[in-house]
């Protein structure tokens, strides 16, 4: 990887702590110049502006969902398994504070200030996520072993929406406990016999 490949990681990785720090208007290129030890006209020569910033950081998160999402599947093909593991993943990363909170679901308690070009970014993001667990509810649903009471859409954006929803409780309570709490309810209607997030 090349010194300049590298340096727009490390532009990214420090917009994405500021963003999950303080949302899209928490942090400016001065910062980002501050924290990984460069000049702004660096900053600059990478991402000429903070919406070209932060649309390439919401493109690579979609990249490395669809990527992460599809490896998923290929690993774990059940859908009842599939959606405890996607769960848990993000379970573990609020323990361990590894990913604390989904970048695109920050994002969009923002939308309405956001630029245009990153709306429709952050917008692809949940369309995907959307799409993706309607197919694996679908799928459950159809085999017999999802127990679903309204239309595959319907409950992947109920699912997704107490997901982001424990996400943002558990960051809010500072207690990472909380996001199994509220996500177990969910889980137990979809998967009868589910007692906890794994």
């Amino acid at each position: 990887m090349s010194k300049l490949s590298n340096t727009a990681d490390d532009i990214l990785a420090a917009a994405r702590t500021f963003i999950v720090a303080g949302g899209y208007n928490g942090f400016s290129y001065a910062d980002i110049a501050e924290v990984i030890g460069i000049r702004k006209a660096s900053i600059h020569h990478h991402f000429p502006s903070k919406v070209d910033l932060v649309q390439t950081l919401v493109r690579r998160y979609l990249e490395d969902a669809v990527a992460g999402l599809g490896e998923l599947e290929r690993n774990v093909p059940e859908p009842p398994e599939l959606l405890r593991t996607y769960a848990g993943i993000w379970a573990r990363c609020i323990e361990d504070a590894s990913i604390p909170i989904c970048v695109c679901a920050l994002l969009a308690s923002e939308l309405p200030a956001l630029p245009p070009e990153v709306a429709v970014e952050v917008r692809a993001y949940f369309q995907f996520l959307s799409g993706w667990l309607t197919g694996v509810i679908e799928r459950g649903a159809g085999q017999g072993t999802l127990t679903i009471s309204a239309a595959p859409r319907v409950e992947a954006e109920a699912f997704m929406a107490t997901v982001h929803g424990a996400m943002l409780s558990a960051r809010a309570y500072g207690d990472t406990l909380t996001f199994g709490m509220i996500l177990a309810p969910t889980l137990q209607k979809l998967i009868p016999g589910t007692i906890e997030v794994d």
